[in-house]
């Protein structure tokens, strides 16, 4: 929002906002983050991956934690988040520490999974290497002679991941580039809000 518009003080507060907002204009997941991870010789990878749970803790996704992106973060637990609303001319930078979600919130995030879904999570050995797509489908069809019913349990190599954030930047598209750009820190009394040049 320009400056004319009132300053919203919650980095939280302000990120609902956007994103109810998102969820009323973006045809497909409004949801989806870019996540980057840097391994520990610093290199660095991104990949799109879906917002789960947002609160005033972080944001959450789920994955194999045995992936790429989970081995990076157990070796570096500094990530990045980047969400891009085109129709809004809107993105939301968020930089923080990730750690992981509680058991029971992992149960109870999978059991809302639809079933094949559910029944992926065990039948993929995700970011390695796959010979070709028929192994992936009778892997699949492995497991669902395996749990042929709903109750289908959590793999135990399957959890989430929090994202808590130390930063936030809110990125409005503006005329002629003069793009505003507000910056929410972390703070020992709350937040720090600034503006950066765009």
């Amino acid at each position: 929002m320009p400056d004319s518009a009132p300053l919203v003080t919650d980095p939280f507060a302000r990120f609902s906002e956007w994103m109810a907002e998102a969820e009323a204009s973006e045809p497909a997941d409004a949801n989806a983050m870019i996540l980057s991870t840097a391994a520990p010789d610093g290199s660095v990878s991104s990949r799109t991956v879906l917002l789960k749970a947002a609160d005033t803790r972080g944001f959450v996704f789920y994955t194999n934690i045995e992936s790429r992106k989970a081995r990076e973060l157990a070796a570096n637990r500094h990530a990045a988040l980047l969400f891009f609303w085109k129709s809004l001319g809107r993105q939301i930078r968020i930089e923080g520490i990730v750690e992981r979600v509680t058991e029971a919130e992992a149960d109870a995030y999978f059991a809302t999974r639809p079933r094949i879904s559910r029944l992926g999570a065990w039948a993929s050995d995700q970011s390695r290497p796959l010979p070709d797509r028929t192994t992936l489908e009778q892997r699949l069809a492995e497991y669902e002679a395996k749990y042929p019913g709903e109750d289908i349990p959590r793999p135990p190599y399957w959890s989430g991941y929090r994202v808590v954030p130390e930063m936030f930047e809110f990125w409005q598209n503006m005329p002629f580039r003069l793009h505003d750009r507000t910056v929410y820190r972390r703070a020992p009394q709350g937040w720090t809000i600034g503006k950066l040049y765009p």
